[in-house]
């Protein structure tokens, strides 16, 4: 690599790491560490092919996303903790308080499957169409589109929290019963 090849990668790192990094940390689960292993990766990587790469933060992504998908069929199924009784529910967040659903969030993703929860970050946080993610994992649409569906009513299983909010962040208002009431007299 050449000493303008080098700078223009220096300088890619220093503009792009931080948003890359938080790619990685969620398709890590939340694993900050397991994240900058698979962003380090991912850079030595592209500084390899640097001076070929014509989009380079397309090019990290798409490795950020084949390593994840080789982590997770490396690792084949994480096996369930069974503990004698089951934990206390949380008390439920706060909703005006980000930075608490950001940690629900957090904690529901890490207990995602490796593959739900890429094909989760790819759909919502990356905004890619089911056709581009499922051409990213090497599999068909339908395979995207069930494991998005369940992904989400898993998510929504381990966070019931988070569904009192609606698709613009507010918190809905609480839901009416219309049934009909008998009145006496």
């Amino acid at each position: 690599m050449d000493v303008e090849a080098q700078e223009n990668f220096r300088e890619f790192v220093a503009n792009r790491s931080s948003a890359l990094l938080k790619t990685a940390v969620l398709l890590a689960g939340g694993d900050r560490h397991a994240a900058e292993d698979l962003l380090q990766n991912a850079l030595i990587k592209a500084a390899g092919r640097w001076q070929r790469i014509d989009e380079p933060e397309a090019y990290v992504r798409q490795i950020l996303y084949r390593q994840q998908i080789s982590r997770w069929r490396l690792k084949g199924r994480r096996r369930e903790l069974s503990v004698a009784e089951p934990p206390e529910h949380a008390a439920a967040p706060d909703a005006s308080s980000a930075a608490e659903l950001r940690l629900v969030l957090r904690a529901a993703l890490s207990r995602l499957t490796a593959r739900q929860r890429t094909v989760l970050v790819l759909r919502y946080f990356e905004d890619l169409p089911e056709a581009d993610v499922a051409r990213l994992l090497g599999c068909s649409v339908g395979t995207v589109r069930s494991t998005t569906h369940r992904s989400l009513a898993r998510l929504r299983t381990l966070a019931p929290e988070l569904a009192a909010l609606g698709p613009d962040g507010a918190e809905q208002p609480p839901s009416r019963d219309f049934s009909p009431v008998e009145v006496r007299p």
